[in-house]
């Protein structure tokens, strides 16, 4: 009989300490001076069910950020807007966009399972290529897109032959969708005839793997499965086990990371951030106490609406919002007068990024309490 061997409990590193390390990779210890290409790609895509919360997370995270940056790179398609990780809409760098999108096919393809009612009778194989026809014939709206695979199975749910298209189909949000000060509604083609070249193979899950601990590390194999949306991606870990580092979180989860990636002292400065909604730092961990403190856990979102988060000393602190005139915080605790300080002085840098020609004071409220 084989004897199994159990890998040696490797060093705990504290919330506070997991914390640190995942922000540093995440660009949010000190503002980066990355291009926002750079950026997209090193943070494998940023969260984008709207169109503001990438230029919102890039303003948090890089030095002299203007909008306009990834508005350009939208227009000229060197970045898009598709479905990815969990089923949501990210901001992807063009070449992530033509190999990550394969790489989560599975998940899209066990989507679908949940919409088999709707879809009785329905070829999918048939149904994806009258789609694809019709969105590279001229970009389509969903409601377009209903309306037209209606036509054809008409006693199907027009809702599931939808969400069947966009699941077997790389659909991408055509501009002027996505550009800052612009925008518009959402109108769909494929990525293949939107970049203008075939889409790349699905990249080795050890090459994903890698990537991931690099811009949300250290993290275990639950964690990196829930960034995804995949499972069984626990054989991957383990092939890379000999060229990783192992640690054990506070609950003894085992944490995996790549050597030379950083991991600064507990102690190092976090200053406050604003996040957009539905930042990835908040929903690419199975387990989220190394920035989302126990007593606040639930406390960023309301049902299915979220909300606009404020980082304090690392951890999630608030809420944030903007009205007509004012940018307006909600702490859910005491701030300490040099707290309101630097959380007054991030908002103004945040602002002039992203607000430049408009006047905002900066106000502090509160939450009300669960």
């Amino acid at each position: 009989m084989t004897k199994t061997t159990t890998p040696a409990a490797g060093p705990v590193l504290s919330d506070r300490a997991l914390g640190r390390a995942t922000l540093d990779r995440q660009l949010l210890l000190r503002p980066a001076a990355l291009s926002a290409k750079a950026a997209v790609e090193h943070l494998v895509g940023l969260q984008a069910q709207n169109v503001n919360p990438p230029y919102c997370a890039l303003a948090a995270r890089l030095d002299r950020f203007v909008p306009e940056e990834l508005s350009t790179l939208m227009a000229d398609r060197e970045v898009v807007r598709i479905v990815t990780m969990r089923s949501t809409i990210h901001t992807h760098t063009a070449d992530d966009c033509l190999t990550l999108r394969p790489f989560v096919q599975p998940a899209r393809d066990r989507e679908l399972t949940g919409f088999r009612t709707g879809l009785a009778g329905v070829d999918l194989d048939r149904l994806a290529a009258l789609a694809r026809d019709l969105v590279q014939a001229e970009p389509r709206t969903m409601k377009q897109l209903r309306e037209a695979l209606s036509a054809e199975w008409p006693d199907a749910d027009p809702q599931s032959l939808a969400v069947a298209a966009r699941c077997r189909l790389p659909l991408v949000q055509v501009t002027p969708r996505g550009l800052w000060g612009r925008s518009g509604q959402v109108a769909l083609t494929t990525a293949e005839h939107w970049l203008g070249r075939p889409a790349g193979p699905a990249p080795a899950p050890d090459d994903v793997v890698l990537r991931y601990l690099a811009a949300f590390g250290p993290a275990s194999v639950k964690d990196m499965q829930t960034w995804a949306g995949l499972t069984r991606l626990r054989p991957a870990f383990e092939r890379l086990r000999p060229r990783l580092l192992t640690f054990r979180d506070e609950r003894g989860a085992e944490l995996f990371d790549l050597p030379g990636a950083p991991r600064p002292d507990p102690a190092a400065p976090a200053p406050p951030r604003f996040l957009p909604e539905f930042d990835n730092l908040l929903l690419s961990h199975a387990d989220r106490t190394r920035v989302v403190p126990a007593e606040y856990r639930g406390r960023s979102r309301q049902g299915n609406q979220a909300h606009r988060t404020l980082l304090v000393d690392g951890f999630l602190a608030g809420v944030w919002k903007l009205t007509e005139d004012a940018l307006v915080v909600e702490p859910f605790g005491r701030l300490t007068g040099t707290q309101r300080e630097e959380v007054t002085g991030e908002g103004e840098r945040m602002l002039r990024a992203l607000c430049p020609a408009a006047a905002y004071d900066i106000r502090f409220g509160t939450v009300v309490g669960r």
